[in-house]
């Protein structure tokens, strides 16, 4: 990824943070001289390992378990949000017009090794443990034994479990840092009043930075 020093995000907190509010990551893999890729809600723990492990399921009719070999090198891609910005909310383009339209972003990648898990108490676990965490804020939350034991047998025969130990994490935050702290806070304000919350919000709490540095 083209990560200029300005957008750099390498706190480990933010990142982490960022990866569990936003799990539904892009699986990356080259296996066999093919690239795939592989949309998958992931499990992060925070815990384990050096920078993290990810965990994760998928169909057992999904090939990315079987071409994958275990130790293999693979990329999880997750994004917590990203806009267009138009210049017309740059302050100082209606000073000089020397401003252009831009897409902002916000984003981790997660590189690790790939360990396929064809386990079945592996795979309970994950998905129970899925299961508990996006189903804690509902009045009344879901959990497995509401279904039928043997229907909840079969569906997790159906499945393989993967586990990604994280061996290095980035991050990208581009929020405008090179445009200066007037154009992030008008641009952010502009996201804002459009519903772009969690952007705009990030766009002006980094003007505030700047302006306090």
């Amino acid at each position: 990824m083209y990560l200029p020093s300005h957008f750099n995000e390498s706190r480990l907190e933010v990142l982490h943070d960022l990866i569990e509010r936003n799990p539904l990551g892009i699986l990356f893999t080259n296996s066999k001289g093919e690239m795939d890729a592989n949309h998958i809600p992931f499990l992060l723990d925070t815990k384990q390992g050096t920078l993290g492990v990810l965990h994760c399921h998928v169909a057992r009719a999904n090939p990315v378990w079987q071409n994958a070999a275990n130790g293999d090198e693979v990329l999880v891609v997750f994004r917590a949000a990203d806009a267009y910005i138009t210049p017309t909310w740059y302050p100082t383009k209606h000073e000089t017009q020397r401003q252009v339209p831009t897409w902002n972003y916000m984003v981790a990648h997660a590189y690790g090794q790939i360990r396929i898990r064809d386990d079945e108490r592996y795979v309970r676990a994950i998905v129970a443990r899925l299961t508990r965490i996006h189903e804690a804020t509902r009045e009344t939350p879901w959990k497995m034994t509401h279904a039928p034991r043997d229907y909840i047998d079969a569906l997790v025969k159906a499945i393989v479990g993967i586990e990604i130990e994280v061996t290095r994490l980035t991050g990208k935050s581009k929020l405008g840092q090179d445009d200066g702290a007037p154009d992030m806070r008008g641009a952010g304000l502009g996201l804002k009043a459009q519903g772009d919350i969690l952007i705009g919000d990030a766009m002006i709490a980094r003007a505030d930075i700047d302006v306090q540095s």
